[in-house]
């Protein structure tokens, strides 16, 4: 818990590739020190440069078939590059425990499964300002053929019609802008009766 007795919370972020949803978590948590990023477990290799329980947790296939059997996981998938991918139940737990605030950047299927597991969990999507500043950011990547493009925008738009099943929205106009949307929910989530029934204890005392 933190100094005021309250547990931290879990945020799920979505939205479409190329919408700057990573960025923006990024900056939230440059800033933020009680924010933490989450820190999936796979069953991918590790890649140059990347830390144990920083980058990922890696464990094998059977380890990772093992977390899904014990329910050790609050979400998983298994991607098209045959790889698991999923959200270790214990280090969310432990972090909010610790009063840190956890930021969960997962696709809508995952967040949908979390808000199961955790209905507390508050999700927000993060959105373009139109599908035309989407599609030019993904061009700036010049990773993208045209088939891959439309590809990637028809996905988008699927993501967006689920926008309704999110608690916020956040227009990703600007970077500064869409942090201070973010700071905004987080100090509101904070302030909600439900969290702070600690706090209402105490006026019993008095």
């Amino acid at each position: 818990m933190d100094a005021t007795g309250r547990s931290g919370l879990l945020m799920v972020v979505s939205g479409p590739s190329g919408v700057g949803k990573g960025t923006v978590c990024r900056e939230l948590i440059a800033r933020h020190p009680e924010v933490r990023l989450s820190v999936s477990a796979t069953t991918r290799s590790k890649r140059a440069g990347e830390e144990e329980g920083v980058s990922y947790f890696f464990v094998t296939k059977e380890k990772f078939e093992s977390m899904i059997e014990q329910n050790e996981l609050i979400e998983y998938a298994k991607l098209f590059n045959n790889n698991y991918y999923g959200t270790p139940r214990s280090f969310v737990e432990r972090e909010i425990a610790a009063g840190h605030d956890i930021v969960l950047e997962i696709d809508y299927h995952g967040a949908l499964n979390v808000k199961k597991t955790y209905p507390e969990a508050v999700l927000i999507f993060v959105a373009p300002p139109e599908l035309s500043a989407l599609k030019e950011r993904l061009l700036a990547r010049h990773s993208e053929s045209a088939a891959s493009m439309e590809e990637r925008l028809g996905i988008a738009l699927e993501e967006i019609s689920k926008v309704k099943l999110y608690d916020y929205v956040v227009v990703n106009d600007s970077v500064e802008k869409a942090v201070a949307c973010f700071e905004a929910i987080l100090s509101a989530e904070k302030h909600r009766v439900c969290r702070n029934l600690n706090l209402l204890d105490t006026f019993k005392e008095v």
